[in-house]
Order: C-alpha cells, then sequence, then structure tokens
C-alpha cells in the first residue's frame, strides 16, 4: 500500500496539530471542524471573501478559539490546504521512482485543474503584496515537498544512472515548474491532456519509457 507522507515531514516551522505558542492543548475535533470549515468556505469564495468570523461561524467555534492556535487568516488556509494536499497527492515509495514521480506529477496537477488550483493561485497571489504570507506558505508546504520530490530523484539516479547529468533540482524545475506557470499564467491549460502527455515527454527526455499500463519499461 502507498505510503502517505506524514504531515511533520512537511512543515518545517509549525505543525498545523500544534498551538502556535502558550495555550491549552487543542482538541483534535475542534482542529478538525477548524480546517474543514475553512476548505469548505474555499471551495465556494476567495481567500480575499473569507473572514476569521465566517470560518469561526461555520467550525462552530470562537475567533478565539481560531487565534489562539493560528495567527492569522493565511494561516488558517494554509494548514487546510496543506492537509486536503497531502491526502490526495500521496508519494509512494513502494514502486519504482519514475514510476512514484509520474503518479505524484499526475495527482498534482489533477488537484490544481480544480479548485485547490484557484486556492494555491490566491495564496501566491497574495503572497506578493504580503511577504509574510509566501514566506509560511514556502517554509510550511514548499521546501518540504520539494525535498521529498528531489529525494525520489536521487533513488532514480542508483538505479538508473544512465540518465542525463542534470542537476536534480533543475529536474524538479523542469517537471514540476510548468504546471505553476500554466496555474499563474493561465498560459496554456491544465487539462487531460496535458496531464497525461507531459510527463511521459519529460521522461522520454531522460530516457525512461513507459508501457501501457505506466510501468517503466527496462
Amino acid at each position: 500500500m502507498a505510503k502517505l507522507i506524514e504531515l511533520s515531514k512537511i512543515q518545517k516551522k509549525d505543525e498545523p496539530g500544534k498551538p502556535r505558542g502558550g495555550g491549552r492543548p487543542r482538541s483534535e475535533s475542534t482542529r478538525r471542524a477548524i480546517l474543514s470549515a475553512t476548505l469548505k468556505l474555499l471551495r465556494s469564495d476567495a481567500i480575499q471573501n473569507i473572514t476569521i468570523e465566517a470560518i469561526a461561524r461555520e467550525a462552530g467555534v470562537s475567533k478565539a478559539t481560531i487565534y489562539r492556535w493560528w495567527d492569522s487568516k493565511a494561516s488558517v488556509v494554509i494548514d487546510a490546504f496543506i492537509e486536503d494536499h497531502i491526502i490526495h497527492t500521496p508519494m509512494r515509495h513502494d514502486i519504482h521512482p519514475a514510476e512514484a514521480l509520474l503518479a505524484h506529477w499526475r495527482s498534482l496537477a489533477e488537484q490544481y485543474a480544480g479548485w485547490p488550483g484557484t486556492v494555491v493561485g490566491q495564496i501566491l497571489g497574495e503572497g506578493q503584496a504580503d511577504p509574510a504570507v509566501q514566506r509560511e506558505f514556502r517554509e510550511r508546504f514548499y521546501y518540504g515537498r520539494r525535498a521529498i520530490v528531489n529525494e525520489v530523484f536521487d533513488q532514480l539516479r542508483k538505479i538508473r544512472p544512465d540518465i542525463p547529468d542534470i542537476e536534480t533540482e533543475h529536474l524538479v524545475d523542469m517537471l514540476y515548474s510548468t504546471v505553476y506557470r500554466r496555474l499563474m499564467l493561465g498560459y496554456g491549460l491544465i487539462d487531460k491532456r496535458f496531464i497525461r502527455e507531459f510527463p511521459i515527454d519529460f521522461f522520454s527526455l531522460l530516457g525512461i519509457e513507459f508501457d501501457d499500463n505506466e510501468k517503466v519499461i527496462d
């Protein structure tokens, strides 16, 4: 069975499961209610229009309860996004590394083709005006997720030393940055054809081919 990457590996500074600073230990059921309420609101409205008051009302908690554990609305939104994203985009460790990367990339692209992509775009957009939001998203999500992808690419090199001698960081950029470019610039759709063909073309450039069942051809 595929292993889900635990949140502890994704978070660099804070963890969604721990209160920021002092205060009582958070109730797991309350935490879940707050994050679920945030996700529900994000499915139907823009981040800019969502307030802490609305999240509290939807979750059935007080504003003080939310502020006891999160510094800002952006923090709640980022934590809610992270938990939902990790569930839907696991990195497998029980299959060939190239197959794991292909499956992970496609799950990410499929997520970003829907409302989670809109959320990411809004977070990154707010980050342009507020460096604190950008820094928090980078530290709590991006760095940890990228490290996992780097690790799998390194595993791929060990079993396929014949792939081009390109830095792992550059390979990660080449594979994943196209998704973010399409998401942010709207140049090219994250559609079924792109999701199906792009990663296959990418791995073909590395000399890695897949059969009809998306298994690596040795």
